[in-house]
């Protein structure tokens, strides 16, 4: 399994937005990409208003490339996120997912 990690920062003003943004567009047209595997999205109070850390997990670097194209290491920030956010990472990072919860039985 692959995490793949970003940043990005919103204003007080943007951040219910983006966070509306995300649970209504970006998750749900990841859910439909073959090899994805779930999303943690994190925020914590920052200097301007909210920085968010959102971690994809991902099958492979082949799934990635389904959601990120030919160029994985670039971030996905299309225009309508873009105009919520303050600041943004323009590239990711992927890391090799060595462990995980587990759930209790």
């Amino acid at each position: 399994m692959i995490a793949r990690t970003w940043r990005g920062e919103t204003t007080l003003e943007n951040a219910e937005r983006y966070l509306q943004h995300l649970e209504a567009s970006v998750l749900p047209e990841l859910r439909d990409i073959q090899g994805f595997c779930g999303a943690y999205v994190l925020r914590k109070p920052s200097h301007e208003g909210f920085e968010f850390s959102i971690i994809t997990l991902w099958q492979s670097m082949e799934s990635i490339r389904s959601f990120a194209g030919e160029r994985p290491e670039e971030a996905v920030v299309p225009a309508s996120a873009r105009a919520l956010l303050s600041r943004y990472d323009k590239a990711v990072s992927h890391y090799d997912v060595l462990t995980a919860p587990q759930q209790r039985e």
